[in-house]
């Protein structure tokens, strides 16, 4: 899985969409430019994404989150809400988290871990 993580990583190709006014091929007026340059998230982008997250989940107190908290111990919120916020992280970043993994993710750390370490997070 680690190999297929790192393989993933440098084979990564970004997707991007543009506009075109008179192109007859193109059914909804657009093309899609495949890159293969490195465009990542950063760590940092990656950790306010989802602090940004979590202050928004509805039994959360914004003021109680930073990169350290847990979300059972510190914000004591229960394994159901854990699952949600995992599910929002997946919205967010447009991938998905299988069941194995993100019964390990309950805390922003490990999350911000999963998700810069993941090759198709965007």
């Amino acid at each position: 899985m680690a190999l297929r993580a790192a393989v993933l990583r440098h084979v990564r190709v970004a997707v991007q969409t543009r506009e075109l006014k008179s192109n007859p091929w193109a059914p909804s007026g657009s093309i899609r430019l495949m890159s293969s340059h490195d465009d990542h998230l950063t760590k940092e982008e990656v950790a306010e994404r989802v602090l940004s997250v979590i202050k928004s989940f509805p039994k959360v107190d914004p003021s109680r989150v930073t990169p350290e908290v847990h979300f059972q111990k510190d914000l004591g919120l229960d394994s159901l809400d854990n699952v949600e916020i995992v599910m929002a992280l997946e919205e967010e970043f447009k991938l998905e988290i299988p069941d194995k993994e993100a019964d390990r993710i309950d805390s922003c750390n490990l999350a911000i871990e999963y998700i810069h370490n993941h090759p198709l997070a965007s």
